[in-house]
């Protein structure tokens, strides 16, 4: 049986949702029984609690969570209720410091997880467990309008006069980070093909912020936006574009040449956890994550297996990249937001010129 209800979790006003109401936040509860097998003697009920980011709503809502259920019910005879809570990671990871009593937390970012242990909610290592701690891949890419109509194909193409760029805010939103150290990024790796008149990396940047018409709070509000028809490209999650396509959407999906790896981390919150009681079923979720199954139900949602076999199995589901590297290769999360995010980074100076031309 399924019911949906939705609420918003008890912080204060960087709470996931408030920027628009609730569209990217709900509570979803799973109750489903009778899964097969010999019925249990006795009627067991548990309930997980998940604060996650707004782009993976689709392959929680409609395949792992489900799946997860039924698994569970099938090995312990128990019913579990899972509270999903969806909003843009950075948010939502201030929202669980600040009280809202997540059990597990999926989010865009390793920052956010680490934002957590800082916090003393997290009291053991989050990357000592399989993969580093992650539980799925995405690439940054591009969404441009059906037929590419301005001709956009990488990263210097956004700095034009005739083209105008959405992104999410990085004060806000995990997926807002990533885009702007894959431009970072990709610049840095290649600055003689990537930008005329040899440019610098920091000058790229400046030049595509100028263009940059709307920040939403996170990467899903970006997405919507697009949807609605402002801009000429959003930078995003490859799966966002690929979820939107499925539903009809007929925008477009170019993948830059050089291009940021996007890994999301999944942790248990062992404050919150140990309070709830519920560290088994905590445990069990973080594990099914792992399982081909829920790998394979990522890959179907546009996101990259981190199971080597699933990888290999649903390679040609998503796009090639010819320079795809990762934020270890630009020195770490730490070493990306002093250059870029800190109160004398070059996104910090980029942003503000933008805003005051």
């Amino acid at each position: 049986m399924w019911s949906t209800v939705k609420r918003a979790p008890p912080s204060t006003h960087s709470a996931p949702g408030a920027r628009l109401g609730l569209p990217g936040l709900a509570l979803l509860l799973l109750g489903i029984a009778g899964c097969g097998g010999a019925a249990p003697t006795q009627s067991l009920t548990e309930t997980l609690t998940i604060s996650a980011f707004s782009v993976v709503r689709e392959p929680y809502d409609r395949a792992i969570l489900p799946a997860f259920t039924r698994w569970y019910r099938e090995k312990t005879g128990t019913t579990v209720e899972v509270e999903a809570s969806y909003g843009a990671s950075g948010a939502q990871s201030r929202a669980v410091v600040e009280g809202f009593e997540a059990d597990v937390v999926v989010f865009s970012m390793s920052d956010d997880v680490e934002r957590l242990r800082r916090a003393g909610l997290i009291r053991h290592d989050p990357e000592a467990g399989p993969h580093g701690g992650l539980v799925s891949h995405s690439v940054v890419a591009f969404a441009v309008r059906a037929g590419n109509p301005k001709g956009i194909h990488d990263w210097v193409d956004l700095t034009r006069d005739d083209v105008t760029v959405l992104t999410a805010n990085p004060s806000t939103s995990g997926g807002a980070i990533w885009n702007i150290a894959a431009l970072f990024g990709a610049a840095s790796r290649e600055p003689t093909r990537s930008l005329s008149g040899g440019a610098s990396p920091a000058e790229l940047l400046r030049r595509v912020l100028r263009r940059v018409e709307i920040m939403d709070r996170s990467g899903r509000d970006s997405v919507q936006t697009f949807e609605r028809g402002m801009g000429d490209v959003v930078l995003t999650y490859e799966n966002e574009i690929l979820v939107g396509q499925r539903a009809g959407q007929t925008y477009e999906q170019v993948t830059p040449r050089s291009t940021l790896r996007i890994d999301n981390p999944g942790a248990l919150v062992d404050v919150y956890v140990d309070q709830h009681g519920r560290r088994a079923v905590a445990e069990a979720f973080l594990a099914f994550l792992q399982t081909p199954e829920a790998q394979r139900a990522f890959a179907t949602y546009g996101l990259r297996p981190i199971d080597p076999g699933v990888a290999r199995e649903t390679q040609g589901r998503v796009a090639p990249v010819a320079d795809l590297f990762t934020i270890r290769d630009l020195g770490g999360f730490s070493k990306v937001k002093a250059q870029l995010f800190s109160p004398t980074g070059i996104y910090t100076h980029a942003i503000e010129e933008a805003h005051a031309k």
